[in-house]
Parts: structure tokens; sequence; C-alpha cells
């Protein structure tokens, strides 16, 4: 059963500039240690190694969006691989003022619990949350999309499933003519990280779209790649 939404008050968030204020606990299969946090005055989702969600705090793709003048492109219909509390479409429409339709992706149903309990209540955007698979769900759909996102992570890792070419060529055929992509990838901390993803770019995202590109936002790497126009 979904939880209802939560109004969380005012002087909570003027108290969270203080300091952070935990709103809620959870642990599921999938991670076994989730923190709902309201910080800054936003709602921060934590994993016990990574940051899953940040509303406009979600400073990678707020750089991304920005740099590729999002507002500019001819976008209505949205899929996001990795939900999270649902900061990708908190920013687009709260920030960017963008009037999409979405089709989200979490594998973790206690996760997409949270995104509806916290985020999803103060969107007027359209959202159809799924629990599902991403990777089987990119194998088995057949609608298409103007921008595709993939946010996927465990902790601060990308889960090999998805670092694909494979899966990639299935994310591609999900993308309408002129249709992006763009895939949030770590690039931050220990130098092997570095490698790793470098590698990925040359050696794996750039075979599928060709023309790819990278947004580097000092800490993680955001791929991009477009379906060119008929």
């Amino acid at each position: 059963m979904t939880s209802p939404p939560v109004k969380i008050p005012i002087w909570k968030k003027w108290l969270s500039h203080l300091t952070p204020i935990t709103l809620e606990t959870a642990e599921s299969e999938q991670n076994p240690e989730l923190t709902v946090l309201l910080n800054r005055g936003r709602v921060q989702l934590l994993s016990s190694g990574a940051i899953y969600s940040w509303d406009d705090l979600y400073k990678n793709f707020l750089i991304a969006f920005d740099a590729l003048n999002i507002t500019d492109r001819p976008i209505q219909d949205v899929l996001l691989l990795g939900m999270g509390l649902g900061s990708v479409p908190f920013m687009l429409e709260k920030v960017f003022h963008c009037d999409y339709h979405y089709t989200a992706v979490e594998w973790d149903e206690t996760v997409a619990g949270l995104a509806f309990k916290y985020t999803l209540s103060r969107l007027d955007s359209p959202v159809d949350l799924l629990t599902a698979d991403a990777e089987v769900f990119v194998q088995i759909c057949s609608e298409q999309y103007d921008l595709l996102i993939i946010d996927i992570f465990e902790d601060d890792l990308t889960p090999p499933q998805f670092c694909t070419e494979d899966f990639l060529h299935d994310c591609r055929e999900l993308l309408r003519p002129g249709g992006l992509l763009l895939f949030n990838r770590l690039h931050g901390g220990d130098v092997s990280i570095h490698s790793i993803t470098e590698r990925y770019f040359v050696q794996t995202f750039k075979k599928v779209f060709l023309e790819g590109w990278y947004i580097d936002t000092k800490g993680n790497w955001i791929l991009c790649g477009e379906v060119p126009k008929d």
C-alpha cells in the first residue's frame, strides 16, 4: 500500500538550513540502508554510500540541463531509468519550467514508495512510475521517447549489466529521431574510477553513439548521445 504524501512544515525547512533533519529511515532487499533527510530545505535520499536524490541540488543533472539548454529542445516524453526520489522531474519542472510526461523505472519498490510520498505529490507533471528491472524494460518496451536518462547506481557504482553495448543499443532504439540520451557516471574520487569511466566512454559508449560527448560536472560525467534526425 502506498503511503500518503508528506507535507513538510515550513519551520522544519528553515531549521534544516542549520542542521539536516531525518524524516525517515527504511530498508529494502536492494538497499539495506536508506535515509530520507531534510537538508537545506530540500528532501534528500541517501543510501549507505551515496546521494540518490536531492531535489534541485542534485547538481550533476542541474549542470547538464543548463549546459544542454534543455528548454530549447523539442521534448515531450521522457524515460527515466533509475528514479530515486525524483530529482530529475522535480528540477525540470521547478527550475527549468519544462512541461513533460515522464515514465520512470525504479527497481526498488521501497524507493518508489518514498518517491511518491516525498516528491511526486509536489509535481504537476504526469509521472508513470513502474517498479521493474530497467534491463528487462528496455528490451520489451515498444514506446519511444525524446529524452532518456540513465541514473542507475548501487551505492556509487553502476551495475555491470547497464554498462554493456547491448544495453546501450536497446536504449538507443527507444529514442525518436533527434532524441537525446544522458547517462550519469561517477568520475570523481579514486583514479581507477576516472579510468573506468573514461575507458567506457571511448570503448563502449562511442560505439553506439558515434558523435557522443560528455559533460564534466566535477565529480561525475554525464555521457550524452543523440539519434540523428530523419
